[in-house]
């Protein structure tokens, strides 16, 4: 059975468990406990310090998707499409070819409903598998409001999740959509959901790893930190800096002598 049909199985049976990654020594931690592993555009935050995640190229994408895909061994991994790269089905095939080439990745993710139907297409029919992304769509969003206040806004996104079933996506990730929306959504499709900011609802869960560890700044109400990494480097580099200065490092055993 491969990769994408082990996601799909798990649906209605078990948690996806899904995690940002760009560097290999990451990704090799974050492979033993996920199923799903993706090099998300949050890079451009995370990594870059952009505002929005407009700035990320393609190039970008590919040079970190190559180093996670070093550490990677069992997880599917995923790999976005950054802004302006799949705006017609021609220039987001030769994109998304690049990335699988140059990547060696099992599928890539593109933001949007109804609008990209017929680019989906063109990657499923070329044997592109492709996640979908509906809700808050970070690389077009002009500001970040959960999705799905208004009864005509609900039906949209529901609508599109069906419509990207049915173009053959694997599975959708649901960003920042109300609790009683997501549960519809995941309950109306048979492919899984994969929530971030959309409650316990759906089939899976993601989050960008930085914020997880509390490497990051970001205090998005749908983030829980597990850990405070940032307060480890800090103990680990005052000690560093304290065995320098008072001659205790580097001893004998960390030198080399004839």
């Amino acid at each position: 059975m491969n990769k994408i049909k082990k996601i799909k199985n798990k649906k209605n049976k078990t948690k996806l468990i899904c995690l940002t990654a760009y560097s290999k020594n990451i990704a090799s931690t974050l492979d033993k406990y996920c199923d799903i592993i993706l090099v998300g555009d949050s890079l451009g935050s995370v990594l870059y310090n952009f505002k929005t995640t407009k700035k990320v190229s393609l190039e970008m994408m590919i040079n970190h998707a190559r180093s996670v895909k070093a550490g990677v061994k069992k997880s599917l991994l995923v790999v976005d499409m950054p802004f302006n790269t799949y705006r017609d089905p021609n220039e987001a095939l030769k994109n998304a070819m690049r990335i699988i080439k140059q990547t060696k990745c099992d599928a890539v993710k593109l933001e949007g409903g109804k609008k990209i139907i017929p680019i989906i297409r063109i990657l499923i029919k070329n044997k592109i598998s492709v996640m979908g992304h509906l809700g808050i769509l970070p690389q077009t969003e002009k500001k970040f409001v959960f999705k799905g206040k208004k009864l005509k806004e609900r039906n949209k996104i529901l609508e599109d999740a069906k419509l990207l079933e049915k173009a053959g996506v694997f599975s959708i990730v649901l960003e920042c959509t109300e609790k009683k929306l997501s549960k519809d959504i995941t309950n109306n499709l048979k492919i899984p959901t994969i929530g971030i900011g959309a409650s316990i609802n759906c089939d899976g869960q993601v989050l960008v790893t930085d914020d997880l560890l509390g490497l990051s700044d970001g205090k998005f109400k749908f983030v829980k930190q597990f850990a405070n990494i940032t307060k480890l480097i800090d103990q680990a580099v005052r000690k560093f800096k304290f065995e320098v200065q008072n001659k205790r490092f580097p001893k004998n055993k960390h030198s080399f002598q004839n």
